[in-house]
């Protein structure tokens, strides 16, 4: 029992020690590359502050209410820290990052002030902490806002780029762990340490897979490098895309890369590397596109149908889908446009 107890501290302990180190890691690297880096350091420093409480708790139930005091506070930044660094990788605006932290210290900092976990366990284990983790939840939820994309990528079978594969992990990782600490109470209070240890190491794992390839860890590497398409191919391709228009084979929603290039008769990799360095897109947006075009035109032709069943007539899948691809090529809602095309009538 005593060598089974030894190797549970040292599975949970040793995620929370990596955790400070990879912390350390990115904040150093984030002058040379993104300041996102920065959030992302702070992340692992407070989840690993927080398993560091779990771990020492859970072995010696005597700890320092100081201690457990501070470990409970670093969960209030967790879910900021992970919308703050995710929210930069799809928006191309300055971070507001101030109303994210500041606030949630200020009033952390007012509680343990007032309502020290040494004189009010009962108020911080009934109120605050449970306080705390919704508020992490909340910001998980606001955090999926930026990974839809890659999740719209997975359902439209589209590959996926190393860093989706690597913001995706972090999301998932941080709401596992999340998760872990919800049901603590059902299943063991060392299930949240060995579970942040098991998804670090898969998360660092992927860290040294990317830097084996790549000289610079935030950077997609050249995909096709030292493999460029030759003119005659250029050109052929170019003449061979008219037959999915032709043929509107995009009107099947299901309709993949593989597909075309078997009814193209190429290669995969070649009209996937045509796509994206020549017409500079991915093979996903390049066919709804297309569904765009057939939208627009079957509301410039056609007057008996409704919007909501002017995506699945243009080959999208849901409307959702339909609207937003809409708004984002054309501008418009699909109900703007078609009030712009009834004033031009006029």
């Amino acid at each position: 029992m005593v060598e089974s107890s030894q190797l549970l501290f040292f599975l949970s302990a040793l995620g929370a020690f990596n955790g400070f180190i990879l912390s350390l890691y990115f904040a150093i690297n984030a002058k040379k590359k993104i300041f996102a880096n920065y959030f992302l350091s702070l992340l692992l420093l407070v989840l690993s502050i927080r398993i560091v409480k779990s771990v020492f708790f859970y072995f010696n139930p005597n700890l320092s209410n100081i201690f457990i005091q501070i470990g409970l506070s670093a969960c209030v930044l967790i879910g900021p820290f992970l919308f703050l660094y995710l929210k930069p990788c799809a928006e191309n605006e300055k971070q507001n990052w101030k109303k994210h932290v500041i606030p949630y210290l200020v009033i952390i900092t007012i509680l343990s002030f007032f309502y020290p976990y040494i004189e009010h366990q009962a108020v911080w284990s009934c109120w605050i902490v449970n306080a705390i983790y919704l508020q992490w939840f909340i910001y998980i939820i606001l955090s999926l806002k930026y990974i839809q994309p890659i999740i719209q990528k997975i359902k439209e079978k589209e590959s996926l780029k190393k860093i989706d594969v690597w913001h995706l992990s972090i999301f998932v990782g941080v709401a596992s762990i999340w998760l872990a600490y919800t049901l603590a109470a059902y299943t063991s209070y060392i299930v949240g340490a060995l579970s942040f240890t098991f998804i670090l190491y898969l998360i660092a794992l992927l860290l040294i897979f990317r830097n084996s390839t790549e000289t610079t860890f935030f950077q997609e590497k050249e995909k096709y490098k030292n493999k460029e398409i030759d003119t005659e191919m250029q050109d052929l391709i170019s003449q061979k895309l008219s037959i999915i228009i032709e043929k509107e084979l995009y009107l099947n929603p299901d309709f993949s890369l593989e597909e075309a290039a078997k009814e193209l008769k190429v290669t995969k990799h070649i009209l996937s590397q045509y796509v994206n360095e020549i017409l500079g897109k991915s093979f996903s947006n390049l066919i709804k596109e297309y569904r765009i075009e057939k939208a627009k035109k079957l509301l410039e032709t056609e007057k008996n149908f409704t919007l909501e069943s002017l995506g699945y007539d243009s080959g999208f899948s849901s409307k959702s889908t339909f609207f937003t691809a809409f708004k984002k090529i054309t501008g418009f809602t699909p109900a703007e446009y078609q009030k712009s095309l009834s004033k031009s009538v006029r």
